[in-house]
């Protein structure tokens, strides 16, 4: 078991490090520096070569920062845990590159990460007792997933995006808006004001299992969008009327899969986690039915502290990668498997 893990993250552009400590049950978090790379601001979207140039100017310094901010210098690292994928191929690189020269030229073990992965991770951190089995909702700019956990590294497959993401249509509508990137804090904060009755939206797939799907939703507010006479006075509103579209579809698939499962616990994670708005949903709907756990948005964000958890958790199993390991940008996420459950077994939600 390692004592002391340094985490890496550079899957997008989020370049991040971080220090867990401790080698008992749950390790503790010693730092977390997240550095995030303004300049997609300006294009509405990431840039990939630029994404990856800026985590080649920067990881060193933030690996450093984190350490210096855990009060541990190298030599007290065991492992490092780095992000192999998914995500851009480039900044991926930036990051397993790096990790495999610490790691080789100090002798340490090295873990390959998946990224969805340590987001599912992520409300460990915080919360020691977490423990599956739970059902989990991944929701982030590429991934939508409903996943059944009976144990940590078994996941099964309820359903995923067949389009878009949620995070990645949270975006798209922001842009629509003149609302920049990323785009899901300002919808949220916009939304506070819109009247909800002004625009009602497609729930897409909303009675249809645990699948997703938000292209035709994106199609329907650009629709409002180019039809508003005055989108100074309907921006709130339509704001408003895309979240709660997004946030019924998603809270109605987490219940049907809680009530299908009869897991107790509900786990939610990715960066549209850090929604206040979904979080409070999901434990309006769930109450008396399952806990909703989710980390804070700094853990729910890109961030090197899930990796390591996550790595931590494969070190304790005796995991290691070698030095072949290279990022994935289609990596697959470990121990997963597809079930079906007969529609005649579901319980929708009431």
């Amino acid at each position: 078991m390692a004592d002391v893990v340094l985490g890496i993250e550079t899957s997008c552009d989020e370049t991040s490090a971080a220090v867990l400590v401790g080698g008992g049950r749950a390790p503790e978090l010693a730092s977390l520096v997240i550095l995030s790379q303004d300049v997609h601001k300006v294009f509405g979207g990431v840039v990939p070569e630029l994404a990856s140039r800026a985590h080649l100017a920067a990881l060193p310094a933030v690996v450093e920062r984190a350490l210096v901010e855990a009060g541990v210098g190298w030599g007290a690292v065991d492992a490092v845990a780095v992000t192999q994928g998914p995500g851009l191929v480039g900044a991926l690189l930036v990051g397993v590159v790096y990790a495999k020269a610490l790691a080789y030229a100090g002798d340490r073990a090295l873990v390959g990460v998946h990224h969805m992965e340590g987001h599912l991770f992520a409300p460990a951190v915080e919360d020691p007792d977490l423990a599956p089995p739970f059902v989990a909702l991944l929701v982030s700019g590429g991934h939508t997933l409903l996943l059944d956990v009976p144990a940590w590294g078994q996941y099964r497959l309820l359903g995923a995006t067949r389009d878009d993401a949620a995070g990645e249509a949270f975006d798209k509508v922001a842009i629509l808006l003149g609302l920049g990137y990323p785009g899901g804090p300002p919808i949220e904060r916009l939304a506070q004001s819109g009247d909800p009755a002004r625009f009602t939206f497609p729930r897409p797939m909303l009675d249809e299992g645990f699948e997703f799907s938000f292209s035709g939703l994106k199609t329907a507010v650009l629709h409002a969008v180019r039809a508003s006479d005055d989108l100074e006075r309907d921006r709130p509103h339509v704001a408003r009327g895309f979240q709660d579209a997004v946030l019924d579809v998603l809270v109605t698939k987490l219940e049907r899969a809680v009530r299908a499962t009869g897991r107790r616990t509900a786990v939610l994670g990715g960066g549209v986690a850090c929604s206040r708005a979904l979080a409070s949903r999901a434990a309006e709907r769930l109450a008396g039915l399952a806990r909703v756990a989710v980390a804070s948005p700094r853990l729910n964000a890109d961030n090197a502290a899930m990796i390591a958890r996550a790595g931590w958790h494969r070190l304790g199993l005796g995991e290691r990668s070698d030095w072949t390991l290279d990022a994935r940008a289609d990596l697959p996420l470990p121990g997963l498997e597809t079930v079906v459950i007969p529609q005649s077994t579901i319980r929708n939600p009431q």
